[in-house]
């Protein structure tokens, strides 16, 4: 492997492990949330209710980034979690200034691009394909 190779790999690690570590900790409330029973009380995304709309913020927010972290199905996960940041950004505060919805922003960038890179050498998934050889 060339040098230019490894800093392109390490490129995608680093986003992959950032972007993902950061996304959990907005995950993780809303997991305990979830968790702790009780009425909920969430945004009701496409009048699907609050309980679901919260279950599947956690799997954008906090089981898709760990898939990233460890680069299995990176490419699906990555878009899942993008997917969640879209519906944020653009229909949950919709009408918020952009310094509201810039985070929501960035992450949906930030996970686009890693669907769209994948998930470079040090990932689960390139041990796996590496196998199929």
């Amino acid at each position: 492997m060339n040098t230019t190779n490894r800093f392109h790999d390490a490129g995608q690690l680093i986003l992959r492990i950032g972007m993902s570590a950061l996304m959990m900790t907005h995950g993780w409330p809303k997991l305990q949330k979830l968790m702790a029973g009780g009425e909920i009380e969430f945004f009701d995304f496409m009048w699907l209710g609050p309980t679901i709309s919260l279950f599947l913020a956690v799997v954008g927010e906090f089981f898709a980034p760990i898939l990233i972290i460890i680069g299995y199905q990176t490419r699906w996960a990555a878009l899942v979690a993008a997917f969640t940041m879209g519906v944020a950004a653009f229909y949950v505060h919709s009408g918020d200034p952009l310094g509201d919805r810039e985070a929501a922003l960035m992450y949906f960038v930030g996970f686009l691009a890693i669907a769209l890179l994948g998930t470079g050498a040090w990932s689960v998934d390139a041990k796996h394909s590496a196998k199929d050889e």
